[in-house]
C-alpha cells in the first residue's frame, strides 16, 4: 500500500524560504515520476513542479520558475520542494503526488496516481 506524507509547511513571512518534504512508503520513488501541486481556498488544484522518474527532467509552473526547486533523495525515498522568495500568493495547501505507473513520464492527475494529505503553507505580507 502506497503512502505519501508531506511535511514542512508553516507560517512564514514574505521573502522567506521553506522546504517541503514528502516521505513515500510502499513504492520506490526512483521508479516513478512525481510532482508537487497546490490548492488555495476557492481555487482549482494546480501543478507546481514535477520530476521525471529518471531524474533527468524537471518542470515548473511559471509561478514557480526561478524560486522553487524540486528534488528527491532516493536513499530516503523522499521528494522535496525548496521554496525561496515566498510571496503571499504562494499561500496554499501543497500536495505531493506519485505517478500512476513505474518507468512512465506521465505526471499524476486527480484520477491517476497517489496523493498525500497535504501540508499548509501560509505566507504573510
Amino acid at each position: 500500500q502506497v503512502q505519501l506524507v508531506e511535511s514542512g509547511g508553516e507560517l512564514v513571512q514574505a521573502g522567506g524560504s521553506l522546504r517541503l518534504s514528502c516521505k513515500v512508503s510502499g513504492r520506490i520513488i526512483s521508479m516513478y515520476t512525481m510532482a508537487w501541486f497546490r490548492q488555495a481556498p476557492g481555487k482549482e488544484r494546480e501543478f507546481v513542479a514535477g520530476i521525471e522518474w529518471t531524474g533527468d527532467r524537471t518542470d515548473y509552473a511559471d509561478a514557480a520558475k526561478g524560486r522553487f526547486t524540486i528534488s528527491r533523495d532516493n536513499s530516503k525515498n523522499t521528494l522535496y520542494l525548496q521554496m525561496d522568495r515566498l510571496k503571499p500568493e504562494d499561500t496554499s495547501v501543497y500536495y505531493c503526488a506519485l505517478g500512476p505507473r513505474p518507468y512512465d513520464s506521465t505526471y499524476p492527475t486527480s484520477d491517476a496516481g497517489s496523493w498525500g494529505q497535504g501540508t499548509q503553507v501560509t505566507v504573510s505580507s
